[in-house]
């Protein structure tokens, strides 16, 4: 079996940052943001700090997606045990809903930013002074920033699944499963 340390490297630490990122934001960024000292300064530090985060995601998601394509290229063989196309079909899926949340959620993210330093309470929580288009794209971030973590989170324990497929047992169990079918 061939080592394919760059492209499970991409794959993890795409898929970390990704995770990781969008967690921290939710937990830490929005929250924070909110102790800004006015609720004008709450939309400004939201909208810089998303901001600024917005160019690492899609590296780390560009580096999880290329290290996915990889992986599936380096292990096309193993796609015949049904085990591991229902893995691989699962992440997939994953990650397309995962990718779709997060492209939905940027595009609200654009609506806030555009509307400059949008009073807020809270990044994702919109104040009674926040115009109507804007108010409704921070309510909606505020339920979309807990499903890309999840989704991502996800996507995590799926992966660490299928590295426990690739143990010598398990593959033995496959081989020894597919030729006493046959």
């Amino acid at each position: 079996m061939a080592r394919n340390t760059l492209s499970r490297s991409l794959h993890d630490v795409g898929l970390a940052a990704w995770f990781g990122g969008t967690l921290a934001n939710a937990v830490a960024l929005n929250p924070a943001a909110g102790e800004a000292g006015s609720a004008r300064g709450t939309g400004a530090v939201a909208n810089a700090g998303w901001d600024r985060w917005t160019p690492v995601n899609a590296a780390a998601i560009g580096a999880h997606l290329i290290g996915s394509i990889g992986q599936l290229q380096a292990n096309k063989r193993r796609l015949a045990d049904p085990g591991v196309r229902a893995m691989s079909t699962a992440k997939t899926v994953l990650t397309a809903a995962a990718l779709g949340v997060t492209a939905y959620s940027r595009l609200l993210g654009k609506v806030v930013d555009q509307g400059g330093a949008t009073p807020s309470k809270r990044a994702t929580k919109p104040s009674k002074r926040a115009r109507g288009e804007i108010a409704a794209a921070q309510e909606r971030l505020d339920q979309l920033q807990w499903v890309v973590p999840a989704l991502t989170g996800a996507l995590v324990v799926v992966s660490s699944y299928a590295g426990e497929q690739q143990r010598p047992s398990e593959v033995q169990r496959a081989i020894t499963a597919t030729t006493s079918t046959v």
